[in-house]
């Protein structure tokens, strides 16, 4: 990270969601995605961003909406960088909470943002005073409070939609390839033998799969490994373990790739969002 670049990472320890807010200037991060919705404001500069085939600039009070697996990167296109806030919003949580908002939740089906880009200053508003209220640790009722607002606001924006098994708008052969890989996600798992579960040559496999997801095979799965690791890190298991655990080379490797993709390393990411120390005791 450069020297102008920062970041500032919490989590609420009642409804996991974790709350950043960062500076940025040129490069941000690589391409990628999450397991969470992300609900964010811009406070400052142009914030740009490639999602869903689109190139997005946001500005200050403007919303940015992603869903689970949305893949995108960050840079900022002016001078000056861009800074931010945002939380990640657990999918099983938003859906939970919302349960009383939306009377009769259609079978089968998933929220889903109307745009990926809003213009709402009570959205923005909203966001802005969940933030605050999570990443600065107010009384419980104060962050529930801010957090309701935020829902009810957001209602605005979201909608179900049906729950593809096999979704009709992307090829069969990348559909299966993707849940191969979710499925193989530690193994060390040659593009032969994706292709091989495909159906198809490795070729046509490689030109269907950036087609549908934006991103190469070997390049989600790196990305795929990155949101696991993640959540293992989250949850407490030190750096080290997850490479092993996850198919990387070694601790630094994984290190390389989580920066790129989120902008600080797996250490500083655990020790944010689980309150615990670097290394083991006996390892110091």
């Amino acid at each position: 990270m450069s020297a102008h670049n920062w970041i500032d990472l919490a989590q609420d320890a009642d409804t996991g969601i974790e709350t950043l807010r960062a500076h940025f200037e040129g490069h941000a991060y690589d391409p990628h995605w999450h397991d969470s919705y992300l609900v964010g404001v811009t406070e400052q500069g142009v914030q740009q961003f490639n999602c869903r085939r689109t190139r997005h600039q946001s500005t200050p009070g403007k919303v940015f909406l992603l869903e689970p697996g949305d893949i995108h990167d960050g840079e900022a296109p002016t001078e000056g960088g861009f800074t931010y806030r945002m939380l990640y919003l657990d999918p099983q949580w938003l859906e939970r909470e919302l349960a009383s908002l939306f009377e009769n939740a259609p079978l089968n089906s998933q929220l889903s943002f109307a745009r990926t880009l809003a213009t709402d200053p009570f959205l923005a508003q909203a966001t802005g005073q969940a933030f605050q209220a999570l990443h600065g640790g107010e009384l419980k009722i104060v962050r529930q409070t801010a957090l309701d607002g935020l829902l009810e606001r957001l209602t605005h924006h979201l909608h179900w939609r049906q729950r593809y098994c096999e979704d009709p708008r992307l090829p069969l052969v990348a559909q299966k390839a993707r849940e191969y890989l979710h499925a193989h996600a530690q193994q060390d798992i040659g593009l032969q033998q994706l292709a091989e579960a495909a159906g198809v040559d490795r070729f046509r496999l490689t030109r269907a799969f950036k087609a549908a997801y934006g991103l190469a095979p070997h390049a989600y799965l790196v990305q795929l490994r990155l949101s696991i690791a993640r959540r293992l890190l989250a949850g407490g298991e030190h750096p080290v373990t997850v490479a092993t655990q996850l198919g990387f080379a070694d601790q630094s490797h994984l290190g390389r790739w989580f920066v790129r993709a989120y902008g600080l390393t797996p250490a500083m990411y655990r020790r944010r969002c689980s309150n615990l120390p670097d290394r083991p005791a006996h390892d110091r």
